[in-house]
């Protein structure tokens, strides 16, 4: 008689996080887990946010669970959305995997309770962005999400039609929306605003970025500054690139009807792109969508989490706006996961014991007892007395 292996347990567990309405898989990805073998548990509602209801895990071949204790006994991998809290993690067994965004540095407690528990955690914000891990990058399919919404947001808020309309009443001009970031969220905002008719004008500091902007029909603002940094982002500007920068930005924010800003710079503040005098200048009614305003945001007088008015300009710094699409954000985030297994499982069907892929290399935050990322470490030894 051969040896029996148990299926690995993977366990997703329900979003407590305010706001949170993603989960982090979905009916259909259960589906090809289990066929690849996979045990997965779901807690009870897990998905009902997201408009995913229990009866599509279990006929995609979940079990759904009631008790937290149970889901999470005996499960290798837990696949979360929001990083864990420090109660969340002591309720995981020794050993046990974790995957999601971990956002350590604003969650040194719970990234020293993982450490000290033994739990390996992988942070999706880590994925290196190369070709092998486009499948992967939750960054980038969130981003889409968010692209999308804040134009949404950005017309809910706007006193004027988007699209050029004639009609018996005359012609009514179409809207100038600016999107200030030409990254992933900033194309989706592009794209998204170009669909509802409106004149879409666009600047990066990154020159490679115009060609993508034009494909998608928006006119690139050009600036004699080259600020193309490592592994796509941008690179911080000079004070001298900073104020020519500020001066065309200015003029083109003024003009608009809706700004989108996307700008940011991992573990860095947002930079400041709409200055309060900038805004005294903007047209009455005029619409500014902060994608930054969790990290500062990048315009000045932006308030994360609040939608406030000056000068009569609406200003909004909205936090989580992927959660606002949680339908399309959850599936998205799920094949992101579910490419991301492929990577910890042996051809046997048994978890690696050896994180030697880049991918995984690159995105451990915490194994077997010790901070594993290095600015993180760093960050959890300078909170020490």
């Amino acid at each position: 008689m051969g040896i029996v292996i148990s299926p690995i347990v993977i366990a997703v567990p329900k979003e407590l996080a305010p706001g949170e309405q993603r989960v982090a898989t979905v009916p259909d990805v259960v589906r090809n887990l289990v066929k690849s073998g996979f045990e997965i548990r779901v807690d009870h509602d897990a998905g009902t946010a997201a408009y995913y209801p229990d009866s599509r895990y279990t006929a995609a071949g979940a079990k759904i669970f009631t008790n937290q204790a149970d889901l999470l006994k005996g499960a290798g991998i837990v696949l979360r959305v929001q990083p864990p809290t420090t109660a969340e993690v002591d309720q995981l067994e020794k050993g046990t995997i974790v995957i999601g965004f971990m956002n350590a540095a604003g969650n040194l407690a719970a990234t020293a309770r993982m450490r000290d528990r033994h739990i390996t955690a992988f942070a999706l914000e880590l994925v290196p962005r190369i070709s092998r891990a486009q499948s992967m990058d939750a960054l980038s399919s969130q981003a889409t999400a968010s692209g999308y919404v804040a134009v949404i947001l950005g017309a809910e808020h706007c006193p004027k039609f988007l699209p050029m309309l004639t009609t018996a009443a005359g012609t009514i001009r179409p809207s100038t929306v600016l999107i200030l970031g030409a990254g992933i969220a900033g194309l989706m905002a592009i794209a998204t605003a170009k669909r509802l008719g409106a004149m879409v004008e666009a600047y990066d500091v990154r020159r490679a970025a115009g060609e993508q902007v034009r494909s998608l029909g928006a006119k690139f603002l050009e600036l004699a500054i080259n600020a193309e940094g490592q592994g796509g982002y941008a690179r911080e500007l000079t004070p001298e690139e900073k104020e020519q920068e500020q001066q065309m930005v200015s003029a083109a924010v003024a003009r608009a009807d809706i700004v989108i800003t996307t700008a940011a710079i991992p573990g860095r503040r947002a930079p400041i792109l709409i200055t309060r005098e900038t805004v005294t200048k903007m047209q009455p009614g005029a619409v500014i969508v902060d994608l930054a305003a969790e990290t500062g945001g990048n315009c000045e007088l932006t308030q994360s989490g609040k939608t406030v008015h000056e000068y009569g300009v609406t200003i909004i710094g909205p936090q989580n706006l992927p959660a606002r699409v949680p339908f399309h954000a959850s599936q998205m985030y799920a094949k992101n996961l579910q490419s991301f297994l492929s990577l910890l499982i042996t051809k046997e069907g048994g978890l690696v014991t050896e994180f030697t892929d880049e991918i995984l290399t690159a995105s451990l935050l915490v194994h077997a007892g010790a901070v594993v990322h290095k600015p993180t470490r760093d960050l959890l030894e300078g909170t020490k007395p």
